[in-house]
């Protein structure tokens, strides 16, 4: 958002991506190494699609501690498929440093100060052991007494992470698919499910068939939902999917609800 900063200055870098409105792109985040910028803050916008084509953007301000004349930035943009991703890096963006002083005088002038500042050379090794010693033993108390509330915690807290992520991407597939009954966007749709199912069930839902997860699930109509999704995969036909998605969705639902209530029992037990 400017050609030249002074050290440290917080400035703006825009990204932006136009794409098919079926294809799935991530910016990268606070992970992303920027040296020799630091990133300072990211900034978001909603997705703006027009006549089938997406515009996704954001602005990262970053700040440059860099002594160079010129730094450069380009960032990366990933398009996600089933298997693999694909990388497409944006243009360099150059940052040139501005200066304060316009030169160091050859001599520098300092002021002289004569009054000594008195400095304390002693250190009181025993109480800082025994401070140390008494934070230790607290801390590694608190721990073996709360160990079993923490770690169910810790479950529960990573259970709520993954089901926010799964429902995320859940809506965002099965719009893209009620939008356009596409065979790949379908196969990705039922692999999306089977996978969070599988990852809080431990059972093999990946391997069975629709029928296979009807009867050992004990629901027919989880059957006709992955029918109507499985007749765009392997018949080619299209069909509404809100219904059997919305399904679905409120199957997984009910499996995580069931595995937090597990989590519950187990601290309750112990």
């Amino acid at each position: 958002m400017q050609d030249s900063a002074k050290l440290g200055e917080r400035v703006g870098f825009v990204l932006k991506a136009r794409h098919p409105e079926s294809t799935q792109l991530i910016f990268p985040d606070s992970a992303y190494d920027f040296s020799p910028l630091i990133l300072l803050e990211k900034k978001t916008f909603i997705s703006q699609t027009r006549e089938g084509e997406t515009l996704d953007s954001a602005i990262y301000y970053v700040s440059n501690f860099s002594l160079d004349p010129s730094v450069f930035l380009s960032l990366p943009v990933y398009q996600i498929s089933r298997y693999d991703s694909l990388t497409f890096f944006s243009n360099e963006a150059e940052l040139k440093l501005k200066l304060m002083l316009d030169s160091i005088p050859e001599q520098p002038v300092f002021q002289e100060n004569n009054v000594y500042q008195p400095i304390k050379t002693t250190f009181n090794w025993l109480l800082a052991v025994l401070i140390t010693g008494g934070i230790i033993v607290f801390f590694g108390g608190f721990a073996l007494l709360f160990a079993k509330q923490i770690k169910a915690l810790f479950k529960r807290n990573r259970e709520k992470l993954r089901w926010i992520q799964f429902e995320r991407k859940w809506k965002k597939l099965t719009v893209l698919l009620a939008q356009n009954p596409a065979l790949e966007l379908a196969d990705e749709v039922v692999g999306l499910w089977k996978g969070y199912l599988e990852s809080i069930t431990d059972m093999p839902f990946q391997e069975w068939t629709s029928s296979e997860i009807s009867e050992a699930l004990e629901d027919n109509e989880i059957f006709k939902a992955l029918r109507s999704i499985d007749m765009i995969i392997y018949a080619g036909k299209e069909a509404k999917t809100e219904e059997a998605t919305n399904y679905l969705l409120e199957v997984a639902k009910i499996k995580y609800q069931e595995k937090l209530n597990l989590i519950g029992n187990e601290r309750a037990t112990r």
